[in-house]
């Protein structure tokens, strides 16, 4: 095994079930069915997606040793997801690096590493913007752990900005899977973000993922709203 079976907090399953919960109405509402309370809002949450590496298990037990299993750092708004205890190092050319990179569960089928513009500059690697999982003909890199290293013939990329929400979320807002949308963050730093990929599923949560130059450039942290339009 390479993933402990982890409970899920009680902060993740109150998200899970007032999603649910608003779901259910907004279905209720669509059948026709009398209104009880107050329509649907989706809750948009904006977060900032540092890098990171999803990982295998085959690659999991290379670089951690044989039997080797994620552990929980911290828990992640979307339910199930968490940043693990385990970290790397990431090699590109000509020996850059970047240290204690962290290792984001569940394990996945295959294996990718996410970084920012500034850490593309920084490890030499020129990663293109890419949705997750879409990493043919991307670059890759070398991997250090503590039991050993592998190298990644492809798979690092930096994450296109993307929004994940649910059939509910998307037919409040108008917007369909795969379509391309704006996310307005108004700060001392406001930015008008183009081309945020919809990413529509069941049992996920509205969240707009940034990498760490999006987030900085807008003063995520200080933001007063964010919008998303399309």
């Amino acid at each position: 095994m390479s993933t402990l079976n982890i409970p899920m907090p009680r902060e993740q399953l109150e998200r899970v079930v007032r999603q649910v919960v608003r779901e259910r109405f907004a279905a209720r509402l669509e059948a026709g069915e009398p209104q009880l309370s107050a329509a649907y809002t989706p809750n948009l949450v904006v977060n900032i997606s540092a890098r990171h590496m999803h990982i295998c298990p085959a690659d999991l037990e290379t670089l951690f040793g044989s039997g080797a299993e994620l552990t929980v750092y911290r828990w992640l708004y979307q339910p199930g997801e968490f940043a693990a205890e385990q970290t790397v190092t990431v090699i590109g050319p000509r020996r850059r690096m970047i240290d204690r990179v962290r290792i984001l569960g569940p394990v996945r089928p295959a294996s990718q590493i996410e970084i920012s513009f500034s850490d593309s500059v920084a490890l030499g690697i020129d990663a293109p913007v890419r949705p997750s999982g879409k990493t043919d003909g991307t670059p890759g890199c070398l991997v250090l752990g503590p039991a050993g290293t592998i190298e990644l013939p492809f798979g690092v990329i930096r994450a296109e900005r993307h929004v994940h929400m649910s059939p509910a979320d998307a037919q409040t807002y108008g917007f369909r899977n795969g379509q391309y949308v704006k996310l307005r963050v108004d700060s001392d730093c406001a930015v008008t973000f183009e081309n945020v990929l919809c990413r529509v599923s069941p049992n996920v949560l509205l969240e707009v993922h940034l990498d760490t130059d999006e987030g900085n450039a807008c003063n995520l942290v200080g933001a007063t709203s964010v919008e998303l339009t399309a």
